[in-house]
This record gives C-alpha cells, sequence and structure tokens, in this order.
C-alpha cells in the first residue's frame, strides 16, 4: 500500500533533504509548495518527491492542492520544516489502517526547550481546549502531523485556505462523527525561522484564523468518538 504524505512548503528548501531522506518505504512526498524563491520545488524534485504547486498563499491553500493530488487511500499532513520526523509517521497512520480511529493527530512533545516558543506553546493549549468542549475530541495538541482517508477527508469539504486548515479538518470530522485520537510525537527545532510561531504577530495571526473558523463550524452533528469508542 502507498501512503502519501503533503507537505505544505514555502521557502523550505534546507530542510527538504532531511525530510525526504527519511520518508519510510511506501511512504510517497508530495510537496505542495506555496510560492517558494529559494529552489524548494527543484530540489524536491530532485531527491524523488511529487511537486505540486499553489500559487494562491495559504497554508491551508498548499494543503488541499497536495489532498487533491494525492492518490493513496491514506493521506498524511506534515510540515516541511524538519520540526517532526517522517520516521515517526507510521504512529500515526497504524490507528487508521488498523481501523482504530477515523483521523489520528501526532501529539507534538518538545525535546528541547527551543523547539516550542512559549507563546505558541500557551495558544495552542488554549486551543486544544477549546476544541475538547465543543467537540469532545481527546486532544491535547492540534498537531500537523495527521493521517486519515484520503477520500473521506475531501468528502468534508473543507473549505478555509489559511492557517485555520488544520482546525477545520477537525470540527468538520468531529460533527461527521468520526474517532479521533492523538498519538504522541517527537517535536524538534524546526530549520529556519517559522512563518507562524517564529513571530508574535505570526502567532495571532494563525489565532485569528482559527478563531474565525472555530466561530464558523458548529460541531453539532453526530457526537465524536473517541478511538475507544467512548
Amino acid at each position: 500500500m502507498t501512503i502519501d504524505v503533503v507537505l505544505p512548503c514555502l521557502n523550505e528548501a534546507a530542510a527538504l533533504p532531511w525530510i525526504l531522506d527519511r520518508m519510510p518505504p511506501g511512504y510517497v512526498a508530495i510537496v505542495a509548495d506555496n510560492g517558494s524563491s529559494d529552489g524548494t520545488p527543484e530540489i524536491a524534485a530532485e531527491l524523488g518527491a511529487r511537486v505540486v504547486k499553489e500559487p494562491r498563499r495559504g497554508f491551508g491553500a498548499a494543503c488541499h492542492t497536495g489532498l487533491l493530488a494525492a492518490t493513496g487511500d491514506i493521506v498524511c499532513f506534515m510540515d516541511g520544516d524538519a520540526s517532526l520526523d517522517p520516521r515517526q509517521l507510521p504512529r500515526v497512520v497504524v490507528p487508521v489502517l488498523a481501523g482504530e480511529a477515523d483521523l489520528v493527530l501526532g501529539r507534538r512533545i518538545p525535546r528541547t526547550r527551543a523547539a516550542w516558543p512559549p507563546h505558541a506553546r500557551l495558544g495552542n493549549a488554549a486551543l486544544a481546549r477549546s476544541l475538547r468542549r465543543r467537540t469532545g475530541a481527546p486532544l491535547h495538541d492540534l498537531g500537523p502531523m495527521r493521517a486519515c482517508s484520503r477520500a473521506g477527508l475531501i468528502a468534508l469539504g473543507l473549505t478555509d485556505r489559511r492557517f485555520g486548515y488544520p482546525l477545520e479538518m477537525v470540527l468538520r470530522a468531529a460533527r461527521s462523527g468520526w474517532r479521533i485520537a492523538e498519538v504522541e510525537v517527537d517535536y524538534l527545532p524546526r530549520s529556519g525561522r517559522s512563518k507562524v510561531t517564529g513571530t508574535i504577530r505570526g502567532t495571532m495571526r494563525a489565532v485569528a484564523d482559527m478563531r474565525r473558523v472555530m466561530n464558523s463550524v458548529q460541531a453539532s452533528g453526530s457526537p465524536v468518538r473517541s478511538a475507544d469508542g467512548s
């Protein structure tokens, strides 16, 4: 079985060699380039990744273009900045393949203090608490490493094309009664400066996008189930 891995990228040329070299057998990297100027798409292609381009700027726009380019039954997402180890992708995939969960997120465990700035960690914790209250999903982190059914995700009809895309995925999955789970993954210092957590302004922009999505998506359909069926 081939499993597609969508890597939304904007100027990640320095990180991609490490990421693509560590992609597990059977996992195919799809680099969704969002207008890089540092040679990201060329380097990705040279290293064997499939490259698709999304000129419309936006994290969600790149993710969704990668999703539509995927062909495998299972699709994964992860950041392209070397903050997550591709060798840990099976951790989020195995529960989906085993039929134990429909959507699995990697709960980031920072391995160094520099991996996760305090302002970003606090914002993420507050968002996770709100998410648990609204959906019942047993999540403590809105982690970017995740796995689910490709066809199922397309059917959810995600519309956000900015930083709210990962949150909308969870909210719409919850509303559709998906079993949502999380597993621990290592969180490493990223390569280069983050477009989001690297600055307080970037973090606030992402929080604003997510708040807008949280308010617009009513997770009030079938109750979400945890991976153990509760």
